[in-house]
């Protein structure tokens, strides 16, 4: 599968078969993760692969109860936990380098994520992005230390069905030239 195959193709897939993930997928996705651009290479991620049934569920229960994704925790075979180490991306020497301090380890794990996603969809499997969850709830689930924050929260399995493509913008009703709304060309 090229490129943009994939990146048109990838849906979040929020109903999944009982079909066990093979290491070798985890292994090929956490490589794709692993070669994602971060801040100054601080490479900030950290993944858990979660495939206890208890665990899944009390993860479930940090979601919102309007969130369509709770079932995938319980069909996944597997919900990855994406997190990150505080105080790293956008730091230099321990301070931050700029004004938005540790939103750079959102935006560097996002990257990885992403490419993570692509790298399941290319081998057939599914994810969903999950974001509307009690974070803090999902770290003393997992006991996370103080160090580390949950980004994210993943269902990853074979999809029970296809996803469709929701409508896109085009592209020249999102990209300006020079200043913010001059949609002509440069």
């Amino acid at each position: 599968m090229d490129l943009i195959e994939a990146i048109k193709g990838r849906r979040s897939i929020r109903n999944y078969t009982d079909e066990p993930v093979t290491d070798d997928d985890l292994a090929f996705i956490f490589e794709a993760a692993r070669w994602a651009p971060s801040w100054a290479n601080t490479q900030c991620w950290e993944f858990i692969v979660v495939k206890d049934p208890e665990t899944k569920e009390k993860l479930a229960a940090t979601l919102t109860t309007k969130n369509p994704a709770k079932k995938a925790f319980t069909q996944a075979p597997i919900v990855l936990v994406a997190c990150a180490v505080k105080g790293k991306s956008g730091y230099y020497d321990g301070n931050p380098a700029t004004d938005r301090g540790d939103n750079w380890l959102m935006f560097d794990t996002a990257i990885a994520i992403h490419n993570l996603m692509l790298a399941a969809h290319s081998i057939g499997l599914g994810t969903v992005h999950v974001g509307l969850f009690d974070f803090k709830a999902a770290e003393r689930v997992l006991d996370l230390p103080d160090e580390y924050t949950v980004v994210e929260l993943i269902p990853l399995g074979h999809p029970a069905k296809e996803g469709k493509a929701p409508p896109r913008r085009e592209v020249t009703a999102f990209v300006s030239y020079e200043k913010l709304g001059n949609r002509g060309e440069a």
